[in-house]
């Protein structure tokens, strides 16, 4: 029986510098057993206490509708909380107000731009939503935990000449164009594998 996958939410963070364009990703480190040694944005698994976070702001209407494709709306805005929850954990950036330790997150900052599953052979699997910030809206200093190395701000075109998992190819690319439009996809594509083969449903 295929494992059921689990969610999951990253956040890819944008600068602009010098008339240029760059991504915040850090290298995972070998001993992870999920894609090991490759480089990712920040983000990480859903918990429990996503769903208990009073958020700052509430997801903008339209990014709710996107996420309730796939997700209640309690479920959609625990995947946005966990991703900016894991952001602040694994890079030192907020994205929100530090309230006595406890983050709570600005999700009207949030766009939603990629959902991914991974295959069903995986023995780890993912149901993953990928959202894009604005780096200018963060707080904070950047600096690691140990869960990503090598965490840095760098070019779109840098970032894909890196070891990355195809799925993370895939953001960077619908990432140059939300960078074009400054908008979402209508209809958020969906990154997952038939028969061990990609597939994309838009």
């Amino acid at each position: 029986m295929p494992v059921r996958p689990k969610d999951a939410a990253s956040l890819a963070l944008i600068r602009q510098r010098d008339g240029h364009a760059e991504v915040l990703m850090g290298r995972r480190a070998r001993r992870h057993r999920f894609l090991p040694d490759v480089y990712v944005f920040p983000g990480g698994g859903v918990d429990r206490g996503d769903h208990r976070v009073v958020p700052l702001t509430p997801l903008r209407p339209e990014v709710a509708q996107q996420l309730a494709q796939s997700a209640s709306h309690a479920r959609a805005r625990a995947l946005a909380v966990a991703a900016v929850r894991e952001t602040w954990e694994e890079t030192g950036l907020a994205l929100g107000a530090r309230d006595d330790g406890v983050l709570r997150p600005d999700l009207h900052a949030l766009d939603h731009i990629v959902r991914a599953i991974t295959p069903t052979a995986s023995p780890i699997r993912f149901h993953a939503r990928f959202f894009v910030a604005e780096g200018e809206r963060l707080q904070g200093m950047l600096r690691g935990n140990g869960e990503l190395l090598d965490l840095d701000w760098r070019p779109i075109e840098r970032c894909l000449a890196l070891p990355l998992a195809d799925i993370t190819e895939f953001v960077l690319g619908e990432l140059r164009h939300y960078l074009r439009t400054r908008h979402p996809p209508p209809r958020v594509p969906l990154f997952t594998y038939r028969y061990g083969r990609v597939s994309v449903q838009r």
